[in-house]
């Protein structure tokens, strides 16, 4: 019996030893299968916020030069807005990171639902210096100049309003506009001018317009004091508001 008793107590310990034993390593395995998870999960992690925090380029937030932009995907609208701006130093209200008739183009296209397109150089020669650029205008016109423009405009078919804008130059539509003019058919389209000035109000924009284009009727245009564009908006958007409004838009 003793004996017995003794083979008996040793099994039964051999085996609770084997037991714990077989424990202890599935809790290694299971804490280190754990670590390893909580391990790659805190990589993913990581990984992930750093590549959302990664700021996008410049590049791919600018809009294609030249290109048609408006609030809606597939534009439907018959009205567009083509306008010629500038940026840097400008007459009385100093360096300008957005343009004057910019500005008023923007407004008409908010308040009419039209497509706008911007008129760019294709060489842009134009000074930031408003003195420099005065000179380079002037020059310009007396050559008479048709300066290219980038890209092309968007097809005029589908149009029947164009508004048309861009800063006065010596009295005159900048030579660039010409070359827009006499380069497009602009012929049974309503064609509306706008301008923005310090003091020459439209300057004849309307007439130059209408004997560039022959074949377009020409409405009554607008202008709006370019010192007003930048630190009045809310009167520009009032008169430019008013004026759409009597033109029936």
């Amino acid at each position: 019996m003793a004996t017995g008793g003794s083979e008996v107590f040793k099994e039964a310990f051999m085996r609770n030893k084997l037991a714990l034993v077989l424990a202890a390593v599935l809790m290694l395995t299971g804490c280190g299968s754990a670590a390893a998870a909580t391990s790659a999960a805190a990589k993913e992690e990581t990984t992930s916020a750093a590549v959302e925090e990664e700021p996008t380029s410049s590049a791919a937030k600018e809009e294609t030069p030249g290109e048609t932009t408006n609030a809606g995907t597939d534009s439907k609208t018959d009205k567009l807005v083509l306008y010629f701006s500038r940026t840097g130093e400008q007459y009385t209200v100093g360096v300008i990171e957005h343009g004057n008739t910019a500005i008023v183009a923007e407004m008409i296209a908010e308040k009419t639902g039209a497509d706008l397109f911007e008129i760019l150089p294709a060489d842009d020669h134009y000074p930031m210096t408003y003195q420099e650029l005065t000179d380079v205008a002037k020059r310009e016109q007396k050559d008479k100049a048709r300066p290219a423009y980038k890209g092309q405009l968007p097809d005029l078919s589908k149009y029947s309003t164009v508004f048309i804008g861009a800063p006065v130059w010596w009295d005159d539509w900048p030579m660039i506009m010409y070359t827009v003019f006499e380069n497009n058919d602009f012929s049974g389209k309503t064609l509306i001018p706008f301008s923005t000035h310090e003091g020459s109000g439209l300057s004849g924009f309307d007439k130059k317009l209408q004997a560039a284009c022959s074949g377009a009727e020409v409405g009554k245009g607008l202008a709006i004091r370019g010192n007003d564009a930048q630190n009045a908006r809310e009167k520009v958007r009032g008169s430019v508001n008013g004026w759409l409004t009597e033109l029936g838009f």
